[in-house]
């Protein structure tokens, strides 16, 4: 129970912050919502109530399924990957939106 408490308030707290206009919150949103959903992924294992997938120690049938496990391995690479893509899309971001180009075709600074 605590730990689909867990996932629903992280993916509630993620789809929060990627509702804001801010890009660093859009960021961390989807920071929550990976890790939320990882979380979900490695529930279906069911490893607390199996035993580790070592086939020297455990039968076949009381072996946990390593292969969520695999699956949230990959997971947290890749969105780390698209995390950091995130930041720099952010940091590049900042400098685009200040600029203004009326209707004469000369840029400003001015909001």
């Amino acid at each position: 129970m605590i730990l689909a408490l867990t996932i629903g308030v992280l993916i509630a707290a993620g789809v929060y912050l990627i509702l804001q206009r801010d890009m660093m919150r859009i960021v961390l949103g989807f920071g929550l919502i990976s890790h939320g959903i990882n979380l979900t992924v490695l529930a279906s294992g069911v490893l607390d109530r199996r035993e580790a997938p070592l086939l020297q120690e455990t039968s076949v049938a009381a072996a946990a399924d390593p292969l969520p496990q695999a699956f949230v391995l990959t997971a947290i690479v890749i969105s780390m990957a698209v995390t950091v893509f995130m930041l720099v899309l952010a940091i590049i971001g900042t400098t685009d939106d200040v600029k203004v180009t009326p209707d004469s075709g000369t840029e400003s600074d001015e909001v």
